[in-house]
């Protein structure tokens, strides 16, 4: 998909996806570009981010968990130049509005929530994999849990299929349950089996203006951009000294 001269292009996550919509006032005029929003989510299949990317579609910048852009700097995707770490997130659990709050308080909770569930969804991203490959199986219940677990793909939130009731409970990233309309007791995991994830941007190979890119990732490593993003249930990293930036080789 080609860009026009008058727009800038973004792809996001899910996890920075409500921080990224609430900052794109800013974000047009530090630009002066019409900001488009490529796509919202990792995904899975065709539409995916990093098929999207490996297509040689245009874009200027992406925004995903730090693990993912370390790959699209080694397959060519991203530049090796210019990124940052802008936000951590963390994984909560939610149920339908107007069901019973899950008890998650303990770990022990936990561990009986997720067995005496009928059914649990889990993303394509970096919550879903933590569920399904580290998760259950630190809490010893992988293969009763497991089973009745479910892969929301496509772009679609977890937090939209437990909304319709198609699913009991959902995991994701406490950033991409907020703005769903129809769920409830958004609530995070125990601390001590919490997964933090730092979300990082970075300038695509593919944009057609690299320095007004990395711009904008300054931007939103920025102060002036923490209110948003801490809004959305993500954790700003502003303290460039304590945090630093990304530096892949």
């Amino acid at each position: 998909m080609t860009a026009t001269a008058n727009e800038f292009r973004v792809m996001t996550s899910g996890a920075f996806t409500a921080a990224h919509l609430a900052l794109i006032p800013q974000l047009e005029r530090l630009t002066r570009k019409k900001i488009v929003t490529a796509s919202t989510s990792i995904g899975t299949g065709e539409t995916s981010i990093p098929n999207r990317l490996k297509r040689g579609e245009v874009v200027d910048i992406v925004i995903v968990a730090e693990g993912v852009l370390r790959q699209f700097v080694t397959d060519g995707l991203v530049l090796a130049e210019g990124h940052a770490i802008i936000a951590r997130s963390s994984i909560a659990m939610a149920v339908r509005e107007g069901a019973p709050k899950p008890d998650i308080s303990s770990v022990d909770a936990l561990r009986r929530t997720l067995l005496q569930a009928k059914s649990i969804g889990y993303s394509a991203s970096e919550s879903g994999k933590y569920f399904t490959t580290v998760l259950v199986q630190r809490l010893g219940i992988a293969d009763q849990v497991l089973p009745k677990s479910r892969l929301v793909g496509g772009g679609e939130r977890v937090g939209a299929v437990v909304a319709r009731g198609e699913l009991e409970i959902g995991l994701q990233q406490l950033s991409e349950l907020l703005p769903v309309p129809g769920i409830a007791h958004i609530t995070p995991l125990p601390p001590e089996v919490q997964k933090v994830s730092s979300f990082a941007a970075g300038v695509a190979a593919s944009s057609p203006d690299k320095a007004r890119a990395r711009s904008v990732i300054e931007f939103l490593a920025s102060p002036e951009a923490s209110k948003a993003i801490a809004n959305s249930g993500l954790e700003p990293l502003v303290n460039r000294e304590k945090w630093g930036q990304v530096h892949f080789s």
